[in-house]
């Protein structure tokens, strides 16, 4: 990915994404999330070429008389780490860039690749993801 492409998926994330930290199930913990929703579908099949990363869904239209289609990108886990590291200079807002740099910074410190985690290590994890959420 250019240095160009990489402002531009910045400026997307900006205005149309987020970045989270979401549970995948029940027994699993947070882990990264970045999701860009967007009417136009050529947009999201566009990141998604140009970043390698991501699954494209379609969204329910409970009123398509109403309403356009609708469509979100999903990067999940280690793919969301990696945008991230290539997108963060770029990102203007500043809850999401907080948010990049601390995923970037602490997340994983504080997770373990076997998902065993003694009381120590839970509480790390535990004050981690308080601190995304309060940013």
């Amino acid at each position: 990915m250019t240095l160009q492409q990489a402002a531009y998926i910045a400026g997307i994330v900006d205005g149309e994404g987020s970045i989270s930290l979401v549970k995948q199930g029940k027994n699993q913990y947070h882990s990264p999330l970045i999701s860009i929703a967007s009417a136009d579908l050529e947009l999201l099949e566009w990141v998604q070429k140009t970043t390698g990363y991501g699954t494209i869904i379609k969204k329910k239209n409970y009123n398509p008389s109403k309403h356009k289609d609708s469509y979100a990108i999903n990067i999940r886990y280690n793919q969301a780490i990696s945008l991230l590291k290539e997108i963060v200079e770029f990102l203007v807002i500043t809850r999401k860039k907080k948010r990049a740099q601390l995923i970037l910074s602490e997340y994983k410190k504080v997770t373990l690749r076997n998902g065993r985690y003694n009381k120590d290590l839970l509480e790390r994890k535990t004050i981690f993801y308080r601190n995304f959420m309060s940013i």
